[in-house]
């Protein structure tokens, strides 16, 4: 008999995840009202404080303005929210949004290169030798890994130690949330991905330029290995895109 663990859902959150899900498709427009509270929990089945709590979640996400006494209005999320989106915006209704993966891509490969170069600026600063032994290890995790995810999860935890050398709690956040948004995705981008992670010795020479202080070597580096995968799935992504038109 295979067990599986009891998930406890958060009424609040499903309540939140339901209408995110309609202001991010664009089925709640801006400027749109919600009905009241009291409307919300009967129409949904849930208790007025489920509701306002899920308020006051999708208020803090940028998603909608509460205002007390007033009806609660949609906001155009692309001026108010932040990276915690990311996820729900690539993935709508279970299928991933061409356009938001390429904007993904393209932060991956603006972003890659500057904070190898910050890390290799940096490191020095840091717990340098603790640094070393991480990008090392992840190397060589990488070396020995045949599986198409699980090299891509080394290739993850790699650049999670760059972004540690680099010491930018904005690179950091930003890291985090496009990580967030990446990892669901693992397995249908892994046959794109393979020429990437499979490329140890890129790997190798990056941890080396870092390791050795040198910033435009490490950008220059970190972009090579970057830039055909980020490529060839742009491409693919633009096909999909033009296909839906």
């Amino acid at each position: 008999m295979a067990l599986q663990p009891v998930v406890k859902r958060s009424v609040s959150g499903d309540v939140f995840e339901q209408i995110a899900a309609d202001v991010l498709s664009g089925e709640l427009a801006p400027g749109a009202t919600l009905p009241s509270e009291r409307q919300l929990a009967e129409a949904l089945g849930v208790s007025r404080p489920a509701v306002r709590e899920a308020l006051q979640r999708l208020a803090a996400a940028g998603l909608v303005a509460v205002r007390q006494g007033d009806a609660t209005t949609v906001l155009d999320y692309r001026r108010g929210a932040g990276l915690e989106v990311l996820p729900r915006l690539l993935v709508q209704a279970g299928e991933l949004e061409p356009k938001v993966a390429r904007s993904i891509l393209e932060a991956r490969l603006h972003n890659g290169p500057k904070v190898a170069e910050l890390a290799a600026i940096r490191l020095g600063k840091t717990d340098s030798a603790t640094v070393r032994a991480a990008l090392d290890r992840s190397v060589e995790a990488l070396a020995a890994e045949q599986d198409p995810i699980a090299q891509q999860r080394h290739a993850m935890e790699f650049w999670d130690h760059i972004v540690d050398a680099a010491d930018s709690i904005v690179f950091r956040l930003m890291f985090n949330m496009l990580r967030g948004a990446y990892e669901p995705a693992l397995a249908a981008l892994a046959p794109i991905m393979s020429a990437e992670v499979g490329n140890v010795e890129a790997y190798r020479k990056l941890a080396a330029a870092i390791e050795a202080g040198e910033p435009e070597q490490a950008a220059s580096t970190a972009r090579a290995l970057l830039e055909p995968a980020t490529t060839a799935l742009i491409e693919v992504l633009e096909g999909t895109e033009s296909t839906r038109r």
